[in-house]
């Protein structure tokens, strides 16, 4: 019997392998949705002789195959020397665990920790590691979404005794944070992507389905996007009453400099009387 375990983590934001690449003095281009597997010890491209992989996916998922936790503490301390956006990330709080079994005399079947297959295909390796770094991402998502929930949250109070003190500039952030949480989501983790494998493979499209089920990443999808919609709307409703404030007070300067002006003609007025 085989095993493969599977320890993947989220870095905080995507990573360009491309630019990678480069540093790595590897030649070949990668497509947004192709992962870099590298060898964890040389950072050269894995072959079949390798025991331990690395996946690295351009949304910012990183995943462990069979690698030790002084390995991986070694790679993570050494990969941002290459890669500029990982400087200062020193602790990586988002993380998901998989073992893989190839087992010939024991039934097929898919958990939420494990799955057991009768026999090996490389698919099964990046399916599995595709969708825990999907989760990982998911997960990076919703801490950060959730944030800003509490921001809005702490508006709506303000707002509740009749304060509304939003600058422009906080107003624009917020709006940036939810548009990046839908993109994300739905660009940068391909959470509505299906890897190619699974259209010409029945048993990888069996094993992506039901992990994709189990990690229930269209039902956090959905979760997120609606989450999205309704700070959006929060935010409309923030901005439309900024604006509402902003008009009344221009409405009253213009009364006052109408007021001083009368004020003005009348004391000429009696000056010349």
């Amino acid at each position: 019997m085989d095993s493969f375990v599977f320890k993947a983590f989220a870095f905080g934001g995507e990573l360009d392998l491309n630019r990678l690449a480069q540093k790595l003095g590897i030649t070949r281009k990668y497509r947004w949705e192709e992962p870099m597997i590298l060898n964890p010890v040389t950072f050269a491209l894995a072959t079949g002789n390798d025991t331990e992989w690395v996946y690295l996916y351009y949304f910012g998922g990183v995943v462990f195959l069979n690698c030790s936790g002084d390995m991986i503490v070694r790679f993570l301390d050494s990969i941002p020397q290459y890669a500029d956006s990982l400087k200062g990330q020193i602790q990586l709080p988002y993380r998901e665990e998989y073992r893989l079994e190839i087992d010939a005399e024991r039934e097929p079947a898919i958990a939420n920790n494990c799955a057991i297959m009768p026999r090996y295909n490389l698919a099964f390796l990046d399916i599995i590691c595709f969708v825990i770094a999907k989760s990982v991402a998911l997960e990076r998502i919703e801490e950060r979404i959730d944030v800003v929930f509490d921001e809005v949250e702490g508006l709506i109070a303000n707002l509740g005794r009749g304060k509304l003190e939003l600058p422009d500039r906080d107003m624009a952030r917020l709006a940036s944070s939810i548009l990046s949480f839908k993109f994300t989501s739905i660009a940068h983790i391909m959470v509505l992507d299906k890897p190619d494998i699974t259209w010409d493979n029945a048993e990888a499209d069996r094993l992506y389905t039901t992990m994709a089920a189990l990690f229930e990443l269209n039902q956090r999808y959905l979760e997120i996007k609606h989450k999205s919609e309704t700070l959006l709307d929060m935010t409309d409703v923030f901005s439309g009453l900024s604006n509402a404030r902003r008009s009344a007070r221009l409405e009253w300067i213009i009364i006052v400099l109408i007021a001083i002006e009368i004020v003005i003609y009348l004391l000429q007025l009696y000056r010349g009387h």
